[in-house]
């Protein structure tokens, strides 16, 4: 069994754990301007209105790394292994871990295109990013 921390969803972020419990990623959106935003709130972060919900592409571009070789707990057999920040498709930023990439910087891009590939962790289902090349 993981020892890996597992998410607490919340009112606000329920759809997305949901969708994600079924292998796809969905993102909220405000109802008045059309925008994508990440993370999922009650109010749209830009008018402060209603949000609604759509199904995201998987594709983003890798926007920044980090190799970690001190691991945090759950994660010491990985080690080390790259944190990322994919810039989806849609236009948002997350945070992602980047399995299968290697944990040489030379050998990552900023700008390499990324896909959603999913992580089950008990009931929670993790969406995470991997290299396209190595989806």
């Amino acid at each position: 069994m993981s020892m890996k921390p597992v998410p607490i969803p919340t009112p606000e972020t329920q759809t997305f754990w949901d969708k994600a419990r079924e292998h796809e990623l969905w993102l909220p959106k405000c109802v008045d301007s059309g925008q994508v935003f990440f993370p999922p709130r009650a109010f749209s972060p830009f008018t402060g209105g209603a949000v609604a919900w759509e199904k995201a592409s998987g594709k983003a571009k890798l926007a920044s790394f980090v190799i970690v070789h001190r691991p945090s707990p759950g994660y010491e057999a990985e080690a080390p292994y790259v944190i990322a920040l994919a810039e989806l498709a849609e236009g948002p930023r997350m945070m992602t871990n980047l399995p299968g990439a290697p944990v040489d910087p030379a050998a990552l891009t900023i700008g390499a295109p990324l896909i959603v590939s999913f992580e089950a962790r008990g009931d929670i289902v993790i969406p995470q990013f991997r290299l396209e090349d190595e989806a």
